[in-house]
């Protein structure tokens, strides 16, 4: 196991901790909760990656697993799929396709004639998108890849935040999952869902020789594993966790007495029924 690993769960004699780290737009905080009801004894902290970062915090061991984005390095990393995002086009306010309802879709073809920026950070795969991700629990066939619609930038923006600003000033249209098109709202800037584009799937990772009872205490919980049925750290009966792999200690039941001390209590029922019944015949 790496340094890094050994450190993650704690080092020397202090208490334990996994550390979780997320890309921009990754929401984790329903299995945050989870795990914090579950191990209260295990501190969990966020760790806060940029997207093209996220694989080197977790090979350096500053991290025990990050929610990101695929694809990553199957060579060192483990990752199971946890969902995909829909595809937005981010437009200025007096663009013409802010004019369509909310609920209406825009096609690729749309963007042809639009200046559609790139950001080095882009997090969407355009090209063999979803060949890159198949290895990692996608059922569905390859596809044939999806090319970068409309006409090139000069420039590319640096950062998706960069390119945001660039579309409030009208210089071109952004192509990015939903969820980065609302972590960077602006009044000046709408969204509208993009049909054909390929979606940005997201991820559980983490570095595949660094599997422990605490990488699969949280694979259980993304999962939507019970505590029962969960492969990792398990409560014990007094509600502190068990160690890995552990069953809880079943809670005993209540002593039934002895065959002779059952046959009294019937017999006195049946005595008790047959005075009754003889002292209360009619006259």
């Amino acid at each position: 196991m790496h340094d890094g690993a050994a450190a993650a769960g704690g080092t020397g004699d202090g208490p334990r901790r996994f550390r979780l780290a997320y890309v921009p737009g990754a929401t984790p905080a329903k299995w945050v909760r989870t795990w914090r009801e579950r191990h209260p004894d295990v501190p969990l902290d966020l760790v806060a990656a940029a997207a093209d970062d996220a694989e080197r915090v977790l090979r350096d061991g500053e991290a025990d697993a990050a929610v990101l984005r695929l694809p990553v390095d199957r060579d060192v990393l483990a990752a199971i799929r946890l969902y995909e995002e829909s595809p937005v086009v981010c437009v200025s306010r007096d663009h013409l396709l802010a004019a369509l309802d909310e609920d209406e879709t825009v096609a690729l073809d749309d963007l042809s004639d639009d200046v559609v920026l790139h950001p080095l950070d882009d997090v969407v795969a355009w090209e063999q998108a979803q060949e890159q991700t198949r290895a990692v629990g996608d059922a569905a066939p390859p596809s044939d890849g999806v090319s970068l619609p409309g006409r090139p930038a000069v420039e590319r923006p640096a950062t998706t935040a960069d390119a945001v600003a660039l579309v409030a000033a009208g210089v071109g249209v952004l192509v990015v999952p939903q969820s980065l098109a609302r972590l960077h709202h602006r009044k000046d800037v709408t969204y509208r869902v993009l049909d054909g584009a390929p979606a940005a799937p997201v991820a559980l990772a983490w570095v595949a020789e660094n599997d422990d009872d605490l990488v699969e205490e949280m694979v259980g919980i993304v999962r939507g594993r019970t505590v029962n049925s969960s492969r990792g750290r398990r409560p014990g009966a007094d509600g502190s966790p068990a160690q890995a792999g552990t069953a809880a200690t079943p809670r005993p039941r209540a002593a039934r007495g002895s065959a002779s001390d059952r046959t009294g209590r019937s017999r006195g029922r049946k005595d008790g029924r047959g005075s009754r019944g003889r002292g209360s015949g009619r006259r």
